[in-house]
């Protein structure tokens, strides 16, 4: 069997609750899942490939694509001739799913977004708005959420698409099982039950709803572009006003034992006397999150601080100063880069992922960023080439988690295709 039958899905990793075939119905279901992860971890291949890779009878196989084709979730392709086979080649089947969406929504401090993935991984709705979250509080901030869900929900419904599931995505700590954000500092959440009331805001016909970490459903989503290359342990460190890190190792999400893995922008790193929403001082976040960068580059009353422009349009433009060399600018970039470098220098040498890879404002200004903070991990790490971690750029902006949500909200057609196939 191949290696990547052996792996787990994107709601197996997160949440570590593999499916188990008990019975005739979810030993199919079980193959039905297997067959259509394999198309989709290793690539269309035909029914004889299949066969092969699966170890499961030919004309198992055969009955298995015939319902994935007849529900919609695999369509026929080229023609492929088989490795061990001569005479007609036989025909590529790939995963389809095109009708199938995931919907990741995203809590920031500043914004909320939305994004719709199709099991193809097309992205079928996307939208952002700025919001001052933490001055709104809690029920307003999910007035606003459930307005923006329920409008990519009409579109994607309205354009013939089911929807599977919704992953809500917020800062801080979370109980994934009671839908409730513990404390997240940032936006002054605690003990939220934000699952809750996001569904008796959206109604009785609302998907199934997740809730989980934004750091860690960046890693996720890095995690499933990055694969592809066989990357196994990952580091994915969130660019955001809070400073968070999801940590993937050996395919695997790591959460801890209350969910908290990974806060490292609460740890005191730099000498620091910058107060903290979490109430403490010198906070790491304090010094390389999205507000340090905004306070080193630009007065209080300049429009890339004010939180009610989209924050696209203010990293453009401080993005369109450095690059027209603003002293200003460049310094705020230059002082991030002396901060960043020691916590990046820290997870290599606890962790060894690797890919360390930066999300967010980090990602945005990578070009004036990378090479500064490469060398100074370079220096810092105790191991030979920084112990084989290579530290990247993320390719997926600002919508890293909320595609990651929906990936994981997209996962339960992996884990039972029998659901999406009937549309329940």
């Amino acid at each position: 069997m191949k290696q990547a039958l052996q792996g787990t899905g994107v709601r197996e990793l997160a949440m570590a609750r593999p499916a188990v075939a008990r019975d005739r119905s979810a030993s199919r279901r079980a193959n039905l899942s297997m067959v259509l992860r394999l198309l989709r971890d290793d690539g269309p291949r035909s029914r004889a490939r299949i066969a092969e890779d699966t170890g499961l009878p030919k004309a198992t196989v055969s009955h298995l694509i015939a319902e994935l084709l007849d529900g919609g979730l695999v369509r026929e392709g080229e023609a492929e001739r088989d490795r061990s086979a001569v005479g007609r080649p036989g025909q590529a089947v790939d995963v389809d799913g095109s009708g199938v969406h995931g919907l990741g929504a995203e809590i920031n401090v500043d914004y909320i977004s939305l994004l719709a993935l199709n099991l193809r991984g097309e992205v079928t709705f996307e939208r952002r708005t700025p919001l001052d979250v933490r001055a709104l509080g809690p029920e307003a901030a999910l007035d606003a959420v459930a307005r923006l869900t329920a409008e990519g929900m009409a579109a994607v419904r309205g354009a013939g698409g089911h929807i599977v599931g919704i992953t809500l995505a917020t800062p801080g700590a979370v109980d994934m099982d009671a839908g409730v954000v513990k404390y997240a500092s940032n936006i002054g959440w605690r003990e939220v039950p934000a699952l809750a009331g996001l569904h008796a805001r959206l109604g009785p016909d609302t998907p199934q709803l997740h809730l989980e970490n934004d750091a860690k459903l960046g890693a996720l989503a890095e995690y499933v572009s990055a694969s592809a290359d066989n990357v196994r342990d990952l580091v994915y460190v969130t660019g955001q006003t809070g400073v968070g890190v999801g940590i993937i190792a050996g395919g695997q999400l790591l959460r801890g034992t209350g969910g908290y893995a990974g806060e490292v922008g609460h740890l005191r790193l730099v000498p620091s006397d910058e107060p903290c929403a979490c109430g403490r001082r010198g906070c790491w976040e304090t010094m390389v999150g999205r507000d340090a960068l905004l306070r080193y580059a630009a007065d209080p009353a300049d429009l890339v601080r004010d939180p009610t422009i989209d924050l696209d349009r203010r990293l453009a433009e401080l993005h369109n100063r450095a690059h027209a060399g603003d002293p200003r600018t460049l310094e705020a970039l230059s002082r991030i880069a002396d901060h960043l470098a020691p916590g990046l220098a820290l997870l290599a040498d606890i962790l060894n992922p690797r890919l360390l890879v930066l999300g967010g404002h980090f990602a945005y200004f990578g070009e004036h960023l990378i090479d500064a903070v490469t060398a100074q991990v370079h220096q810092l790490v105790m191991a030979p080439d920084a112990g084989g971690s290579e530290i990247v750029l993320s390719r997926l902006g600002l919508a890293s988690t909320a595609r990651g949500g929906a990936l994981l909200a997209l996962d339960a057609v992996y884990q039972d295709p029998t659901a999406a196939m009937t549309g329940t």
